[in-house]
């Protein structure tokens, strides 16, 4: 059964920006007290290092204060670093360790097919997605409680992106919201519109034969370029199961007070 989730406000008025995959503006979305997160406050979307002139511009112009960056020193020699936007600062916070995976994604990009089911097949790919946001909530309680506060303080506007926009930048960006009050339902269906796609990661593989690319070898690498509810439900799960709600989360997991929320409301929530 399809679950029905509040609507999202449309973003088809949003550029497609030709070499950045994944943006989004995430103005609109309700809070549970019946506010909305502004527009034009925080953005997200995948990596920026191969944003055409265009493209800069377009980010340029949307006075961004902060772009925070959670890809780790692989990703980035892999990709290359994000383009400058004069006056933005850019903050780098991996959120996960340079050695982490790196077999994994080498076997991801190199490996032939046999080896490709023995990591991912029978739902393995899935689980290895799961377990990853778990370890990221669970472990990265510094670097979110950092965004939080610096969003808090003078970082807005603001644009958080990763790799593809979906892992790293999703769960940062659903820690925020969570913050902000927002709906959990809106929360996913923010996150599931990473699956557009005109927005999806573009899967790597060094093998680019009809062979390397077959329709199995993308059925088996799908759940790791798919954003899935799973996934994000994982994250939440583990909230709930080491702090047991989210206020106790936010306050001791990633120690931001009361007071500390409010200046986060204030600054990326229409007025009540």
């Amino acid at each position: 059964m399809t679950q029905q989730l509040p609507q999202v406000p449309s973003t088809e008025s949003e550029p497609e920006l030709a070499s950045v995959r994944n943006f989004r503006d995430v103005g609109g979305l309700p809070t549970v007290d019946g506010r909305r997160v502004r527009h034009g406050v925080l953005f997200r979307s995948g990596h920026l290092a191969h944003a055409s002139a265009a493209d800069a511009a377009y980010l340029g112009s949307l006075g961004l204060h902060t772009i925070f960056d959670f890809r780790n020193a692989a990703d980035q020699k892999l990709e290359g670093p994000d383009v400058e936007l004069p006056g933005v600062r850019n903050v780098n916070l991996p959120l996960t360790d340079p050695a982490d995976g790196a077999v994994f994604w080498k076997m991801v990009r190199d490996g032939n097919l046999d080896e490709l089911r023995e990591i991912l097949a029978d739902g393995k790919a899935a689980g290895r997605m799961s377990a990853t946001y778990r370890v990221i909530i669970k472990e990265r309680t510094a670097e979110h409680s950092q965004v939080l506060h610096a969003l808090a303080e003078d970082s807005v506007p603001a644009l958080m992106h990763c790799a593809a926009g979906k892992d790293r930048a999703g769960l940062s960006i659903a820690v925020t919201l969570l913050a902000l009050g927002v709906e959990r339902e809106a929360i996913e269906a923010d996150y599931l519109k990473s699956n557009d796609p005109r927005r999806r990661y573009k899967v790597h593989r060094s093998d680019d034969s009809s062979a390397g690319m077959s329709p199995e070898v993308m059925e088996l690498l799908s759940p790791l370029f798919e954003a899935r509810a799973e996934y994000l439900a994982a994250a939440f799960e583990t909230i709930e199961e080491i702090w047991g709600t989210t206020d106790r989360y936010l306050a001791e997991g990633l120690k931001v007070t009361p007071e500390v929320r409010e200046r986060l409301r204030t600054r990326l929530l229409d007025a009540s």
